[in-house]
């Protein structure tokens, strides 16, 4: 991992759920046996579906697209150009190699870079996607209006993230209420369109499987580097109380959003 851009490596352990930085260049050894450990295609494509026509026409960016999960199976899918940018390094040479398998790499591309820079010469897009990345772009707001010039005039954006629901009293250091979120996007000038809330059993499940993977590359990085046995054991510990929020004190969704 060759980057050394401290605000780089804080967005990337922030959008992998860890809490300190130092845990950075072990990120791809950690997920090494996933490739996917974010958002479910399945959701992006059935909201495509709904709320889309001309499949092979549609132009798709897929930022913070990790190892290209999501991007591969909507090119599959729909045979439509996907660009995906992540500033993991690994992740991206993997999702070249997932690309080929797939074999939609003549259409399904993937590069290094700072999502936070790059956004800035892009344009004309139909779907804009942020995958469970955190506020890397910043809150909502932020976010929103700095996504809207990359849409075409009836683009969309699709964010899979979590919220506190308004009646509810837990608390989380980077999540919003939902009627927080909702001022947000409604002072970006947008509004949501659909969203597609996911299964509890569903969530449990799937971090179920991922931190057990994580857990046990996680031991070997203990017995490989033990001067740095509290950094993995710290990161776990992270793992742990992410899936906990995620399991029983917040909502994860997928939200369709376009502009009003």
């Amino acid at each position: 991992m060759k980057t050394t851009d401290e605000s780089v490596i804080e967005s990337v352990v922030v959008a992998m759920d860890g809490k300190e930085k130092d845990i950075f260049p072990f990120i791809p050894y950690l997920v090494q046996d996933l490739w996917e450990f974010g958002t479910d295609a399945e959701l992006v494509i059935k909201l495509i579906y709904q709320h889309q026509k001309e499949y092979s026409k549609l132009k798709i960016l897929d930022l913070g697209c990790g190892k290209g999960p999501v991007s591969i199976k909507i090119a599959k899918e729909f045979n439509c150009q996907c660009w995906g940018i992540d500033a993991v390094e690994e992740f991206i040479h993997y999702a070249i190699k997932k690309a080929e398998e797939y074999q939609v790499s003549e259409i399904c591309h993937f590069s290094v870079g700072d999502i936070r820079q790059e956004i800035k010469n892009l344009a004309e897009f139909d779907i804009v996607i942020l995958g469970a990345i955190g506020p890397v772009l910043g809150d909502y707001y932020t976010t929103l209006t700095l996504l809207s010039p990359l849409l075409k005039k009836n683009g969309m954006v699709i964010m899979d993230d979590a919220y506190v629901d308004n009646d509810g009293d837990a608390s989380h250091p980077l999540i919003l209420r939902k009627s927080e979120i909702l001022k947000q996007i409604s002072h970006a000038g947008m509004n949501i369109i659909q969203e597609l809330i996911m299964d509890k059993d569903y969530i449990e499940k799937s971090n179920n499987q991922i931190f057990k993977t994580i857990k046990n590359r996680a031991r070997e990085l203990e017995d490989k580097y033990p001067d740095k046995k509290t950094l993995f054991q710290n990161y776990i510990k992270a793992q742990e109380e992410e899936n906990e929020s995620m399991e029983n004190s917040l909502t994860c969704s997928v939200m369709l959003i376009g502009k009003s």
